[in-house]
């Protein structure tokens, strides 16, 4: 794909008025409400996964109104003391999986909380185990236009406060140390761990790389790849619900949830991305805690990949990650473990 979207020098000033609505504060505390008297946990079992460095349990954990989220849980095996954790978000069309194709973080000294994705897992990996029981209203074969004429039955609405629940899930979990949490995701998980810097004051850290949902209103009009171009589709068909649509979307873009952030932030973007168009990353980027009402920004690093696509720095970004968070984790007073030997129990 040639570039197609603003010159990087304009990509690096870039701040569109990104539409937020009046009570988008309040519509988010009624939502993460649903699920506010439920136990942070429902379930932790050990997974057997053969694997004799890491460790991982089955977790299932109470999401948008109670509903039941499934995640894995991995760490280093043998290791004992409370860990610095990382929340995981997957991305668009894919579900958990397996517990050992993901083995990075927990490889990298941290405890890994890899949330499945409601209603996903279905259009690449190995599948997901978490149905959306709330997903009744119309849209399309993806989610990208499932209730998108409500804000109160769009499914990104459900699931960003499953995003919010891991957090207080992964928390809870033994051998964590709550007070460094980092959110992390690549494209819809990357909007994920942007949508939960909004909302969750006191992360550690949020890694967000060529992240979905930011933009959405610019995204809809430069580019028809998917999931955005699902949008496009179902605008071809229900040619009168544009103005429902356009407010829905303004309910879950990674630019307003940004701007509330306080932790510190690391970006990915590559600027042939027809997916997540570059213009739309540089938008929460550039964005970022401009409105969590701290006297001072938190800091915040975006890596330009301009020869790249959706997937980015790839494999050279993750190496980038894993040195950026640790710098961030150490400065906590304490390093990521190294796995010591099998046998350690939650």
């Amino acid at each position: 794909m040639a570039l197609f979207d603003l010159p990087l020098d304009q990509l690096q000033t870039y701040l569109p008025d990104v539409p937020e609505p009046g009570d988008f504060d309040a519509f988010w505390r009624t939502t993460l409400a649903t699920a506010a008297g439920c136990p942070p946990l429902l379930d932790v079992r050990p997974e057997p996964t053969d694997l004799a460095l890491v460790q991982t349990w089955d977790v299932t954990f109470p999401g948008f109104g109670g509903d039941p989220v499934r995640a894995w849980y991995s760490r280093p095996a043998g290791v004992t003391a409370p860990l610095p954790a990382v929340v995981e978000f997957l991305g668009y069309g894919r579900g958990r999986g397996l517990p050992h194709e993901r083995l990075t973080w927990a490889a990298a000294g941290y405890a890994h909380l890899l949330m499945d994705s409601r209603g996903q897992g279905d259009q690449y990996g190995t599948g997901g185990d978490t149905p959306d029981p709330r997903g009744v209203a119309l849209g399309g074969p993806g989610v990208m236009a499932r209730g998108v004429q409500d804000p109160a039955d769009y499914y990104y609405r459900r699931l960003i406060a499953d995003a919010v629940r891991a957090v207080t899930a992964v928390r809870a979990l033994p051998g964590v140390d709550p007070a460094r949490v980092a959110a992390v995701g690549n494209s819809q998980g990357g909007g994920l761990a942007l949508a939960v810097a909004g909302l969750v004051p006191d992360l550690a850290a949020v890694l967000a790389s060529v992240p979905f949902l930011c933009h959405v209103q610019r995204a809809i009009d430069i580019t028809d790849a998917a999931p955005y171009g699902e949008i496009v589709n179902y605008l071809a068909v229900h040619r009168d619900a544009e103005e429902a649509v356009r407010r829905t979307l303004s309910y879950v873009d990674g630019v307003t949830f940004a701007r509330r952030a306080v932790a510190p932030a690391h970006f990915a973007v590559g600027l042939r991305d027809t997916i997540c168009p570059p213009s739309t990353v540089f938008a929460a980027h550039n964005h970022y805690g401009a409105a969590n009402g701290r006297a001072d920004r938190p800091e915040r690093t975006i890596h330009v990949y301009p020869f790249n696509h959706h997937e980015g720095g790839d494999a050279v970004h993750t190496r980038r990650q894993l040195r950026w968070l640790r710098e961030h984790f150490a400065g906590a007073d304490r390093e990521p473990a190294v796995p010591a030997a099998a046998g350690a129990a939650v």
